[in-house]
């Protein structure tokens, strides 16, 4: 089985500066990809989003509980958006084989 890494994206409040994007990879964000992005609920609204790929923690909720408590980092900052991609499911069979 190839592991690949939980993968989601975190859309952030508002667009954030160099500064705080150093602050966040610094705190753990280090493989993440920053990019600017319109608000999902106001598209005339920038803010910043985060693509993970995460393949250090153990459970695609565990990764995003540790990023959320990770923006935490920077003060009046705040994730009103979250987006996890669907997942393809291996037939009942194959992932039977695979606990095996």
């Amino acid at each position: 089985m190839t592991y690949v890494g939980h993968k989601f994206s975190l859309v952030l409040s508002r667009e954030i500066t160099d500064e705080e994007s150093t602050i966040l990879q610094d705190a753990g964000f280090a493989g993440a990809a920053f990019s600017t992005d319109a608000l999902p609920t106001d598209a005339e609204v920038a803010v910043t989003r985060i693509d993970f790929d995460d393949d250090a923690a153990p459970s695609l909720a565990e990764a995003i509980e540790s990023a959320l408590e990770t923006v935490k980092t920077v003060s009046d900052l705040t994730v009103p958006g979250l987006s996890v991609p669907a997942v393809p499911q291996a037939p009942a069979e194959e992932a039977a084989a695979e606990e095996a």
